[in-house]
């Protein structure tokens, strides 16, 4: 009985942070031209993106496992498999809005964010490997396109927060686990 009563609290502090953020946040897509820009910023981070320029940066360090596209690459994957088994077992549904049809559509779950666990699994892999600069221009931008999913209403404060954890730690294994693809 204690663990259902803790876990009906921790829904309803869940439920405040998530609103609370909602009220910040929402307000900064009320106009037009931030809206789009907004939604420019989402959906920079869409798989159809960012799955080809890994395969792209890739392919000009020739295909090679010990390339430095590999640990990104290798953290990404790794993001995607671990927030696809969280979003079939928690089963959240997404908040009420009219902004990303086709993410609603398409994946009608919201918990994690994947755009947000794919996009800082690409700065912790970084960080993890070495590769600085990059991870210092990928997490900023893993930040923005959580905001803007959170501000455009398809995803909760907690979703975005809860894929960046995933996304640190997806990030932070595939990187540790490319050198033992890349060894002979």
């Amino acid at each position: 009985m204690k663990l259902d009563a803790g876990r009906a609290l921790a829904r309803r502090a869940l439920a405040r942070m998530d609103e609370s953020a909602a009220g910040a946040l929402v307000p900064l897509a009320s106009t037009r031209p931030c809206r789009l820009a907004l939604a420019a910023l989402a959906h920079s981070a869409d798989s159809l993106i960012c799955i080809p320029a890994l395969a792209a940066l890739w392919w000009v360090q020739g295909f090679s496992f010990r390339a430095a596209a590999f640990p990104p690459a290798a953290g990404y994957a790794v993001a995607v498999f671990a927030v696809a088994a969280m979003k079939l077992a928690i089963r959240r549904p997404r908040p009420e809005g009219d902004w990303g049809a086709i993410y609603r559509r398409t994946d009608p779950r919201s918990f994690p964010s994947g755009h947000a666990a794919r996009t800082m699994a690409l700065a912790a892999a970084c960080a993890v490997s070495g590769l600085g600069l990059p991870a210092v221009l990928l997490a900023p931008w893993s930040v923005a396109v959580g905001l803007a999913r959170a501000a455009l209403g398809v995803h909760h404060f907690s979703d975005v927060a809860a894929g960046w954890a995933v996304g640190a730690a997806a990030g932070a294994l595939g990187a540790a686990l490319a050198p033992l693809v890349a060894s002979p």
